[in-house]
């Protein structure tokens, strides 16, 4: 069956994680994905060990299944041949400084001046305005500048970054409805439009509970540890031999929870009857909860509490999750190998289209590994007028590895 973004064709200047991550989505449902580098490459391409053949197993993990095109864009001829790729274009997307594009001639000005029907996506820190535009930024200051440390970490504690890159993936997702919407819009209009995420918005949106909490209460949130400001119980809790989460997210809930730890006498204390009155009373609640769990391995609580109803899950490392039979049927670890003959294994397509599935179509390109194939097929290049430009040094037309 076709994929949902068949036939569109995408050009990705993007680096690091936040556009790569996008693209790798793009790719998964259909898009051909054309990956330009420079002959330095993508950053993410030395963020090892761990490497997989020569490749870092974090460049692989976020671009798979695109094609690999190397072009030295500070030559004339380069640049050239960007802007002609750029009129074969549905979307182009990067995430290099504000006004790094431009000054290399490939901004939103020059590209729709040769392809108005082209989606032009910028992903940035800040964004393309205000006071901050130019600031530097990565995931780590994002989540420090959109307030999302001040509240990750255990009370009274060192701050704590999120475990996962969320900033970069938060982006990535938004970025990727951006493109969506503007192509929507497309099918109305017949043009493009400019595309501008920035990761402080999108952590913001992402963190709507977190400020809504804030704008209604005037209380500035410190960290919690697993704890939620307005549910009581939902956190992670010890049992006897390691932490399991327990979410009671509503008050028909209650009452099963109680059963499910063996303290059906909860339900009739007053101090704990609605879950406003659990918030107010956590201090005395939480603690009784401990005491209670401890009673239990992570297991045996988990039984009882899924025999009720209530969520719950023993906190999973990684390893576990891979091995997760659910994560199998669900196809979210596919297995690819790379043209060099590598085996790896990337997180397989999160939404389950039914009929237009999304796959892993293949490994993570090699620096410039498809430059001869792309511009063939795009530009309708000859193997003479190719064998010229890389022996200019234009573009690079062999795989190319970066030292370790």
């Amino acid at each position: 069956m076709p994929s949902a973004l068949e036939g569109l064709t995408v050009l990705d200047f993007s680096h690091a994680l936040a556009g790569p991550y996008c693209t790798m989505l793009l790719a998964q449902y259909g898009a051909r994905v054309y990956k330009i580098e420079s002959t330095s490459g993508d950053t993410g391409r030395t963020w090892g060990p761990p490497f997989t053949g020569t490749q870092a197993s974090f460049f692989i993990g976020v671009n798979a299944g695109k094609k690999g095109v190397l072009i030295d864009l500070k030559q004339p001829e380069g640049l050239d041949l960007a802007l002609r790729l750029i009129e074969k274009a549905d979307v182009l997307i990067e995430n290099m400084r504000p006004g790094t594009m431009d000054r290399l001639g490939l901004g939103y000005a020059q590209a729709q001046a040769r392809n108005p029907r082209l989606i032009y996506c910028s992903i940035s820190g800040y964004g393309q305005n205000g006071p901050r535009r130019d600031e530097p930024a990565m995931d780590l200051i994002l989540q420090a500048s959109s307030g999302l440390i001040s509240v990750t970490g255990s009370p009274g504690g060192e701050p704590a970054r999120c475990g996962h890159s969320v900033a970069d993936i938060t982006a990535g997702m938004f970025a990727l409805i951006g493109i969506l919407m503007a192509l929507n819009a497309r099918h109305t209009t017949d043009q493009g439009q400019f595309v501008d995420v920035s990761m402080l918005d999108s952590m913001i949106s992402a963190m709507a509970s977190n400020f809504a909490y804030y704008i209604g209460s005037g209380i500035v949130a410190g960290p919690m540890g697993t704890a939620f400001a307005t549910i009581v119980p939902y956190r992670t809790f010890p049992t006897a031999d390691r932490h399991i989460a327990v979410a009671v997210g509503s008050e028909k809930l209650w009452p099963p929870f109680c059963e499910a730890i063996g303290r059906p006498d909860l339900t009739s204390l007053p101090e704990y009857a609605t879950n406003a009155l659990r918030v107010k009373n956590r201090d005395v609640l939480e603690p009784l909860l401990m005491e209670i769990f401890a009673r239990y391995t992570a297991a045996e609580l988990s039984a009882r509490l899924s025999a009720q109803g209530v969520p719950n899950s023993p906190v999973r490392t990684i390893d576990e999750v891979v091995a997760d039979p659910q994560a199998a049927v669900r196809g979210m670890f596919a297995p690819v190998i790379d043209s060099a003959g590598a085996k790896f294994t990337v997180t397989g397509p999160p939404i389950k289209l039914a009929a237009t599935p999304a796959a892993v179509p293949a490994s993570a390109p090699y620096l410039g590994e498809h430059t001869s194939e792309a511009l063939a097929e795009l530009l309708h290049l000859s193997s003479t007028e190719l064998e010229r430009l890389a022996a200019s040094g234009v573009i690079v037309q062999a795989p190319q590895t970066l030292s370790r």
